[in-house]
């Protein structure tokens, strides 16, 4: 029970962050590319958080310091990139379901890489449970899935991206606050995604950002879903651990079909409403499951 905090604010930033899709597809509408929205979201969360994270502004070491680009390229630039880039060759919805394997790919890496945290056979079954409800959602009864090879390749590395992403924080924390580590994060998503401008150059009129609902949505994604959410998250995987921090990243279709719902007015059917019973039952019996080995947590960060 001490640590119903952190659930609670794995919780609220993966609804926040389902919440994100509404706000990238307005900007989109506006005329923003998917590069461009990642700048300026990634630039306001880092004038957001370099105000409590200003003690420091180089690691400790070059290793470190290198693990700080990883996870900026990891959990931002490559992430993003690799994910917009499929939502060019394939179906949304198979973007949308094979992002969802996040948990599982980051479970398994985990496994193989830290003995401290293992995955219980309910962890195993509740996944599968969420899997099948974020299938419903994201599906919504018209079960249609186009198979497109490059596109739903791109959308597994981005998964894996993340979840690589997952275990690069998590050996952050142990050394650095998680203020640092999402500032320099941003930092390096910053100058990564640079490079991209260079064969998918703007077109964007400066007009358009002083458009009060481009500016508003910018402001959400930046401060709220990139540099509150981001420093939180790195605050969660540190506490839960990644297999089971990860876990929560299946309501993120639920918090886009509610807010679909109410920001959009698009329907809820029958099929998704026994979609988000499933995704809440799938989470709540993984999470059960799933627990890090705290002791060795501490005895590893003494």
């Amino acid at each position: 029970m001490k640590h119903i905090f952190y659930h609670l604010a794995a919780v609220m930033v993966v609804v926040v962050w389902g919440m994100t899709f509404i706000s990238t597809k307005v900007l989109i509408v506006h005329g923003l590319s998917p590069q461009e929205i990642f700048l300026f979201r990634f630039l306001l969360a880092y004038a957001a958080v370099c105000p409590i994270s200003f003690h420091r502004f180089f690691a400790r070491n070059l290793k470190d310091e290198l693990y700080l680009v990883g996870g900026g390229v990891l959990g931002g630039s490559l992430f993003f990139f690799l994910q917009n880039m499929a939502l060019g060759l394939t179906q949304a919805s198979n973007v949308s379901f094979i992002i969802c394997t996040t948990p599982l790919l980051t479970a398994a890496l985990t496994v193989l890489s830290v003995r401290m945290e293992k995955v219980s056979r309910g962890f195993i079954h509740g996944s599968i449970v969420a899997l099948l409800g974020v299938g419903l959602l994201i599906f919504n009864g018209s079960f249609i899935l186009r198979i497109s090879p490059l596109g739903d390749l791109l959308t597994l590395l981005a998964s894996l991206s993340w979840a690589f992403y997952s275990l690069v924080i998590r050996s952050l924390t142990r050394k650095y606050s998680p203020a640092f580590i999402t500032r320099k994060i941003f930092f390096y998503g910053i100058i990564t995604i640079l490079p991209t401008f260079f064969f998918l150059p703007s077109l964007i009129n400066p007009a358009v950002l002083l458009d009060s609902e481009v500016w508003s949505n910018l402001l959400f994604l930046g401060v709220i879903a990139s540099s509150a959410c981001y420093l939180l998250w790195n605050i969660v995987v540190k506490q839960l651990g990644t297999i089971q921090a990860s876990n929560y990243l299946y309501l993120n279709p639920l918090a886009t079909t509610v807010g679909a719902t109410i920001f959009l007015h698009e329907e809820v059917t029958p099929v998704a409403i026994v979609g988000i019973v499933l995704v809440l039952s799938g989470v709540y019996l993984a999470s059960k499951n799933s627990r890090p080995n705290y002791t060795a947590i501490k005895k590893q960060a003494d």
